[in-house]
């Protein structure tokens, strides 16, 4: 029963084309957790599709425009066991016009797997994809090097050995440990070291990619910390009423606890009681951080609770900030950041546009010390704390309080351009 094991949000990263799809659609079928027929289908929807060898990725993909498009585009969930876990995937968009949904998925996500293309090695989203997991506290991640049975590669040591040490370099950039990190040689399309062994790869002697998800550890559940529960959708079905959906971040939920969800639709927090609760169509009594569940709420309305509301109980009310301090890292920005500037942020499931106020320190990202000069001005590669104001009532916690809702990334015209975390703020009175 795979409420009995420990549950965890795993996404799959990466640069477009590097094999993610196939390799979590191989993960499915391989470990038996998609069948034989619906796989045979979607080998013959590949095929007539003109994608033959798309069968994996179609597992993950199941949009009809993804298929004739052959890209992932919004976040593909999947339940999956391992013996020791069990597990939801999230299959998160390489493409750059989708990156806002990965950066949704990496939120969400306990521990993160990047699939680097052999013969490709890093490209520019890597580097991105790799940043925003660290920045968005993705704690564990393993990386897997695919495509080693592409000419040019053909299941070479040395290859392997090339890419694993380019990578290494990109994290520990960021702040991994790639010497705590695992490194799997792949060939997913034909499901080599995906769930079983290749015997093309004798020099490899690590775990396969099932193995080393199964070794992951499992990361400690803030139940202490007050709820915080960010709203994903909201269904109004009929017979039951509205029905929220979202993960819960920190915190417990019960059937019966008093809620409120804020900003609301109006500004004023929207108050109800939890009358049920479900998770993979089950119903629970309770459930706890990492749960991805839709619950029933007596006194919420359609029209009053809406994607970007955060629910907490009415004794621990999730902030609402006038305005807030960040740290952040200038990732790629086309010009420079300066006071006045108003993207969108992004934080957990809210989008909301944001006013640079004060730029109120510059720093060296490698040293973390103060750079005094051209403070007015931040370039990639800078990182500052700076203070914001949102455009619109804003639900965000502080780093020191409740890390969990305190990280955001900042996009611009189709690219993320910096990302990080609010280390103060002013409560609305």
């Amino acid at each position: 029963m795979a409420a009995n094991k420990p549950h965890l949000n795993l996404v799959f990263i990466g640069h477009v084309d590097h094999g993610k799809s196939t390799s979590v659609g191989r993960l499915l079928f391989d470990s038996g957790n998609v069948d034989e027929q619906s796989m045979r289908k979607l080998k013959e929807k590949a095929e007539e599709l003109g994608k033959k060898g798309f069968e994996f990725a179609f597992v993950m993909d199941n949009l009809k425009e993804e298929r004739e498009r052959g890209v992932t585009i919004d976040l593909a969930h999947k339940k999956f066991e391992t013996e020791k876990y069990f597990f939801t995937i999230i299959d998160a968009p390489g493409h750059k016009d989708f990156i806002k949904n990965m950066i949704t998925g990496a939120s969400q996500a306990d521990a993160a797997v990047l699939i680097v293309a052999a013969n490709d090695g890093i490209n520019s989203q890597t580097k991105e994809h790799v940043f925003l997991s660290r920045t968005l506290g993705v704690q564990q991640i393993i990386i897997g090097i695919n495509k080693m049975d592409i000419s040019g590669v053909d299941h070479k040591e040395e290859r392997f050995n090339k890419v694993k040490a380019e990578v290494s370099v990109l994290l520990k950039s960021v702040g991994y440990k790639p010497d705590e990190i695992t490194f799997v040689a792949l060939a997913s399309l034909h499901g080599e070291n995906v769930v079983k062994r290749s015997d093309k790869m004798p020099w490899y002697k690590g775990p396969t990619l099932m193995e080393a998800i199964n070794e992951l550890k499992q990361p400690e559940k803030p139940t202490s910390l007050p709820l915080r529960l960010a709203i994903q959708d909201v269904y109004s079905i009929t017979g039951i009423g509205v029905v929220p959906v979202g993960k819960v971040e920190t915190g417990i939920i019960k059937i019966g606890d008093k809620i409120i969800a804020v900003p609301g639709r109006e500004g004023k927090g929207v108050h109800g009681e939890v009358k049920t609760i479900e998770m993979h169509h089950e119903q629970l009594q309770k459930a706890e951080p990492g749960d991805n569940i839709g619950f029933n709420v007596r006194g919420f309305e359609k029209k009053s609770v809406q994607r970007g509301d955060v629910i907490g109980h009415e004794t621990n009310v999730p902030t609402v900030a006038t305005e807030f301090t960040a740290q952040i890292v200038v990732l790629n920005h086309p010009s420079v950041i300066t006071v006045g500037y108003t993207p969108v942020f992004h934080l957990h499931t809210a989008q909301i546009a944001c006013q640079f106020v004060e730029i109120v320190k510059k720093m060296d990202p490698k040293t973390g010390a103060e750079i005094t000069e051209n403070k007015e001005i931040l370039r990639n590669g800078d990182s500052a704390i700076v203070r914001l104001k949102p455009m619109q009532p804003l639900v965000i916690e502080k780093k020191s309080d409740i890390p969990q809702l305190s990280r955001f990334a900042i996009r611009d015209s189709g690219v993320t351009v910096a990302a990080g975390m609010c280390i103060d703020l002013v409560k609305k009175a």
